[in-house]
């Protein structure tokens, strides 16, 4: 008994569907699917509109096993939801888009490293041309070294414990200049609510705001820990505003730095007139802080770009092409102030 139309089990219209809806061979469509330019124009317009017509999708791995390319980025990344990695993971496709690539993606779902050695030694079996890993909180050993070997790969990372193409935000920079807007309004020293201890990125951060401090003669106040989230942003800044002496913040992110605002806001501490605030990222929503919030600007979108041009370089050039770290912006906004002038100061005392 045939079954009912909508029973049957949809099949891929094949090359050779193609070839008998045409009327010619199947060597033929496989020229045209391939772009070759020896078939007539007329047989060639009949099989592509056949193509078009009944959906036929030309077989990429049989032109992988032609050209040796897949035309397909694999990338390895963690925090999927954060706002970094979202804006870099957007960065990723359209770039790769734009020069005629796929992404395949393979989150990691744990910090462990065995999290990402499993990930490197799936994705080094996957169809792809080349491979981005964007290390936040991991290291790549030398036995995941051995896996990728056979790869083409760039790693996006403040690390540098490899021997692979990296690119990544210039963290120490962004930190520093932050540091010395504050020191430069007149605050006598600059607190830290850091990030994560084991993220490169927040390592990175923190190493830099206390060598600018020194840098300055200041003294390097103990570091505030938190862990990108504004709750910890909002537990560092309820224990700072219990100090008086605190004037100037310095948080590894916006979202801390939104917390840190809300604790001190709770605690009668107006922000920029008591204390100042700067944040790290410039979320979109920052400028819509109360106050408007001062902070770094991450071009996630540079990093992104430079990252998928360099791997493809490597695949189609053979080339190591080596680029710079890319630069941040300060943006100064309403949450930053000069000190308050002490009250002994202003009875002219």
């Amino acid at each position: 008994m045939e079954q009912p139309e909508d029973a049957r089990v949809w099949r891929a219209p094949s090359i050779i569907d193609v070839a008998r809806e045409v009327g010619v061979s199947a060597q033929t469509v496989s020229r045209v699917a391939n772009g070759m330019d020896i078939v007539r124009p007329v047989t060639r317009d009949k099989v592509l509109a056949a193509m078009d017509r009944m959906g036929y999708r030309p077989n990429s791995a049989g032109r992988a096993l032609k050209s040796g390319r897949f035309r397909t980025l694999g990338v390895i990344m963690s925090e999927l939801s954060s706002y970094g990695n979202t804006r870099t993971l957007e960065g990723f496709a359209t770039a790769a888009s734009r020069s005629g690539y796929s992404l395949a993606l393979t989150p990691l779902w744990t910090i462990a490293q065995a999290g990402l050695t499993g990930a490197l030694t799936r994705m080094a079996d996957q169809p792809v041309d080349g491979l981005i890993v964007v290390l936040e909180e991991h290291e790549l050993l030398e036995s995941d070294l051995v896996r990728v070997a056979k790869i083409p790969t760039v790693v996006v990372t403040a690390g540098r414990s490899h021997p692979y193409l990296a690119i990544d935000t210039d963290q120490a920079q962004g930190a520093r200049l932050a540091t010395e807007h504050l020191l430069s309004l007149g605050h006598e020293t600059v607190w830290h609510i850091r990030g994560p201890e084991s993220s490169h990125g927040a390592r990175d951060r923190a190493q830099s705001w206390a060598d600018t401090l020194r840098a300055h003669g200041r003294v390097v106040p103990p570091i505030m820990p938190g862990d990108w989230s504004a709750a910890s942003g909002y537990a560092a800044g309820r224990r700072l505003a219990a100090d008086p002496s605190v004037t100037a913040v310095f948080a590894s992110n916006d979202g801390m730095a939104l917390g840190a605002m809300r604790a001190f806001h709770e605690a009668g501490r107006d922000v920029p007139g008591s204390v100042s605030v700067v944040g790290f990222d410039d979320m979109e929503l920052s400028a819509d802080f109360q106050p408007p919030l001062t902070t770094v600007h991450q071009y996630f979108d540079r990093v992104a770009v430079a990252a998928v041009g360099m791997l493809i370089d490597r695949i189609e050039h053979n080339r190591h092409t080596v680029a710079d770290p890319v630069p941040t912006e300060l943006i100064i906004r309403a949450s930053t102030a000069p000190p308050p002038v002490p009250r002994a100061a202003q009875a002219g005392i």
